[in-house]
């Protein structure tokens, strides 16, 4: 399966796009701009959730090369939960483990989807709401709005 349209969409509109490096457990609104010398506390992420180690201190790029990453990660998600998940899923279910997998990593999808069936699979989606062991309002709201989409 592929990502749809929508799925897609849901991606870009959680993950937001900021042009610059940033600390992902940066809470500050906007977020700040991090250089060298600076301290980060999370992982340093750019353009639509993008981390690696591609991703620089003082780093910039324009909205197409956000969307670019953007599509290239997808397929890495796209592929783990195509080769992980074992059950027949919708469409809904497909996209909605692909922005989880996105967002919370293929080692967590191994663990949400591992000998279970897709009640089970939906019943745990909000559990995965903690960076750093701290809950976070943000992950609370989309792993509940992901799992409107796995049930819908």
């Amino acid at each position: 399966m592929e990502l749809s349209t929508n799925g897609f969409n849901f991606i870009k509109e959680h993950e937001k796009c900021i042009l610059y490096s940033y600390d992902d457990f940066d809470t500050s609104i906007p977020k700040k701009f991090i250089t060298k010398g600076m301290p980060i506390k999370g992982t340093l992420t750019i353009g639509y959730g993008h981390t690696g180690k591609d991703v620089k201190k003082g780093m910039k790029i324009s909205n197409e090369e956000a969307e670019t990453l953007l599509k290239k990660d997808i397929k890495r998600f796209e592929n783990a939960v195509n080769q992980i998940v074992k059950i027949p899923l919708t469409q809904n279910q497909f996209d909605a483990l692909v922005s989880f997998a996105y967002n919370c990593g293929i080692n967590n999808l191994k663990t949400l989807t591992a000998d279970r069936t897709a009640n089970v699979i939906s019943s745990k989606i909000p559990l995965y709401n903690k960076s750093k062991g701290k809950v976070l309002k943000g992950l609370t709201k989309r792993r509940k709005e992901e799992q409107l989409l796995f049930l819908s």
